[in-house]
């Protein structure tokens, strides 16, 4: 495959991370091969912007993150491209629509502070959730109702749970009047019991995202790649000229006609870009050192 690549979207969670949530070194050496080449690295990610930013200063050279699905983009330096918040007044409907579900919510917000991602309570959050919201206490506030914290458009309200209790939530979205007012974006881990659900503006995506960005670049959709992994990356993917779908996504989203690289354990970002680079690729099992971020 010769490369006529010029962007390369990488999703973080399940796609960049591995199992152990960490960058592997056979990844991130393949990250700087790319960005040597000249191909433009982005990371596209379901994380606010300052939860992923560990992250992407670990690769090592600037770039620009597309976060919160879609919403935010901005650059590792804070420079702001677009926002594409949820306005407020639709996100009072969406909990009032939900409100059994008050437990299992969180709002975010577009900034760097106290009170960037608010909740009414934490109880009734998966253990997983649990642990994401420790690391982000320092960004957390509670507030009870949730609609006080709508001061401003929020950039999204996300429903966190089992998958069969988010099953039950879509249920509910799907005959509700607020539903085609959104974009709902759902990511699963069953091997975590944990489903994510999104509800941002109507028309915010990934894939939105990254079609604005490279169009921004001067970019065609050809010379465009993305590599990820789960549900909320479906619309990146059906952008993409060549899209890349890891080893370890479900078999619904492995049958879409994607091309299926290695899972996030066997290297599967470097597999992908190895494809482009013209490099060999990396061998299933193969170990090195481990980057923490």
């Amino acid at each position: 495959m010769t490369s006529s690549i010029r962007l390369a979207a990488i999703d973080i969670d399940g796609t960049l991370l591995n199992s152990q949530f960490r960058i592997a070194s056979v990844d991130l050496e393949a990250l700087r091969r790319a960005h040597e080449a000249g191909i433009e690295i982005v990371l596209v990610t379901g994380r606010r912007h300052a939860f992923a930013l560990a992250i992407a200063r670990e690769l090592g050279f600037d770039l620009w993150l597309i976060s919160s699905n879609g919403a935010v983009t901005r650059s590792i330096e804070g420079e702001r491209f677009h926002s594409d918040l949820l306005p407020r007044e639709i996100c009072r409907q969406f909990c009032s629509t939900m409100d059994e579900f008050r437990g299992h919510m969180v709002l975010t917000f577009d900034k760097e502070s106290k009170g960037a991602v608010v909740l009414e309570r934490m109880d009734e959050l998966s253990v997983s959730i649990q642990r994401w919201l420790e690391k982000n206490m320092a960004s957390i506030e509670f507030v009870v109702p949730l609609e006080n914290a709508l001061v401003t458009d929020p950039v999204q309200v996300m429903l966190c749970g089992t998958l069969n209790r988010m099953r039950q939530a879509m249920e509910l979205l799907e005959g509700s009047a607020v539903r085609d007012s959104i974009t709902l974006l759902r990511t699963e881990y069953p091997a975590r019991d944990l489903t994510i659900l999104d509800a941002l503006n109507r028309g915010c995506s990934k894939g939105h995202a990254l079609e604005r960005w490279a169009r921004h670049r001067g970019i065609a959709r050809e010379e465009v790649m993305a590599i990820g992994d789960n549900y909320n990356d479906v619309e990146m993917l059906a952008f993409a000229g060549l899209p890349f779908i890891m080893g370890n996504a479900s078999k619904e989203l492995k049958s879409r006609g994607w091309q299926v690289s290695l899972s996030n354990d066997e290297h599967g970002v470097a597999a992908a870009l190895a494809k482009v680079l013209g490099s060999s690729r990396p061998e299933v099992g193969a170990t090195a050192q481990e980057h923490a971020f």
